[in-house]
């Protein structure tokens, strides 16, 4: 158990350098002064030029839990801004400047009494924060492998000197504040699932964090429910000969149906939150496994990939009612009693294969609306951080609302077109005589009598309800955490 701990703090807290490396490593990275003295650049460099290889291995100055002659190759790759494989003076800086105002910020949070030191009451507490339970004798422990003025605790310059050249590529406070979470609920559910810590796995936390959830996307896709149905009416019947408006769209549903009529297809969409959501955690977690990471934050693009596979076996699962979501959605008053007959006369008329139209477009809109979700929202933060990082990571709410919404947006952006042939197709049996067509012949229909403006049909009410719904989500979510006991991470 003990070592399995020290794992896991060896990513967080790594140990020791060797006693030759720590001399001369009293510096401070500023502006374009060198990063380290002659010795411990030519103990890490590999050349006369002054450039490193990552396929290098020589004496590293720091002795670490684990291969330590992948560290320097972790650096490389790290500080390679030109992906030539190797590491120049000036990248090298680069990475030192960066890394050294990460880590000024993890000092900064763990420093709980902001007395520019830490203790061991500091580290429990902050490690405690992360899920991982340490005794007072263990964080001693981790004190004395830093502390060189045996004072017991930690000032900036010792933890600057001890972390400076380890590859740290998962802050944890950082990524605590900064977690894409699937609480920004815009109701297309395709975002990377949450990530749990081992403490709220094992206690069975993460089922409370999953109903909080799922309750804060089922208030806010009910709410935004009336734009949601728009949007499908305008991806299905709108054209160059019938132009249907936002108003306009609305005055026909209500005229056709009453106000009732604007929630039509709503129950089956929040219905399929739960299954969906399961479903995903649980082939997220699996798949995180396979990925092979013993990291306890995957990397971007190992989230990515898991997180669209997970995405693609949930979407598998539920396909049906999305299908069933899109015809009540697009039903005329009385043509349906309710779900259950809808289900009963799709499978009667068109078979179990009607169940599935669209599928295919549907599979591939969650790769670039995952990725360019993923990659907007990385970018976003990063820039937050090189910008108004100075002496917390923590962004606060509005941050991460904007940074959620904005990302959000431009997945469903790129993803939009393949969206709307999914949601064509899956409508087809319900338009009188129209002829049953495929994913490339639809979009070259679409291209030939409307162009490429046709391929966004109904986008304006899908944009609309993006920062009512993740701010409705945001605000059900932290209400339902407190009401289940779940405390904020």
């Amino acid at each position: 158990m003990l070592q399995m701990l020290w794992q896991f703090l060896s990513s967080f807290f790594p140990r020791a350098g060797c006693q030759d490396s720590r001399e001369g490593m009293d510096h401070e990275v500023r502006g374009t002064q060198a990063p380290a003295s002659g010795n411990q650049m030519s103990s890490f460099f590999g050349k006369q030029d002054g450039r490193a290889e990552a396929t290098e291995k020589r004496p590293t100055i720091l002795l670490v839990v684990g291969p330590a002659e992948q560290f320097p190759k972790k650096i490389v790759q790290a500080g390679d801004k030109d992906l030539d494989g190797q590491l120049d003076f000036e990248e090298f800086v680069h990475y030192l400047q960066d890394h050294e105002k990460k880590l000024r910020l993890v000092f900064k949070s763990l420093d709980k009494k902001n007395d520019g030191r830490i203790d061991a009451q500091e580290i429990m507490q902050s490690l405690r924060d992360l899920g991982v339970k340490i005794s007072e004798q263990q964080a001693e422990k981790i004190l004395k492998s830093m502390d060189k003025n045996g004072t017991m605790t930690i000032d900036w310059n010792e933890w600057r000197d001890y972390h400076l050249l380890h590859p740290v590529e998962n802050i944890p406070e950082i990524i605590l504040y900064w977690k894409h979470s699937t609480i920004f609920d815009v109701g297309e559910n395709l975002t990377v699932p949450d990530e749990f810590t081992v403490e709220e796995r094992q206690t069975g936390m993460w089922w409370r964090h999953l109903v909080a959830g799922g309750g804060a996307g089922a208030v806010s896709r009910t709410c935004t429910a009336p734009l949601d149905r728009l949007k499908v009416l305008m991806q299905v019947h709108a054209s160059r000969s019938n132009n249907m408006c936002i108003v306009g769209g609305f005055t026909q549903m209500i005229r056709e149906g009453g106000a009732k009529s604007l929630w039509r297809g709503n129950g089956i969409n929040v219905l399929k939150i739960a299954p969906e959501s399961a479903i995903k955690f649980m082939a997220y977690e699996q798949i995180k496994r396979l990925v092979g990471s013993d990291q306890e934050t995957l990397r971007i693009h190992e989230r990515l990939v898991a997180g669209s596979l997970a995405g693609a076996i949930a979407q598998s699962s539920i396909y049906p009612m999305e299908v069933l979501k899109t015809r009540m959605a697009l039903r005329k008053t009385g043509q349906y009693s309710g779900m259950l007959d809808c289900a009963r006369r799709i499978l009667a008329r068109e078979g179990v294969a009607a169940f599935y139209k669209g599928y295919v477009p549907n599979m591939l809109g969650i790769i670039p609306y995952a990725g360019i979700d993923l990659a907007v929202y990385e970018t976003l933060k990063n820039a937050w951080l090189q910008r108004y990082a100075v002496n917390s990571a923590d962004p606060g709410v509005f941050v991460l609302l904007a940074c959620g919404t904005i990302s959000s947006t431009c997945g469903q952006l790129a993803s939009y077109p393949l969206a709307l042939v999914r949601t064509r197709m899956q409508a087809q049996a319900s338009i009188e005589g129209a002829p049953e067509v495929t994913m490339s012949s639809l979009f070259r229909q679409i291209l030939r009598t409307e162009g490429a403006f046709g391929l966004y049909r109904g986008l304006a009410p899908n944009f609309m309800k993006v920062i009512p719904a993740v701010s409705i989500s945001y605000v059900v979510y932290e209400n339902l955490k407190i009401t289940l006991g779940v405390q904020s991470r």
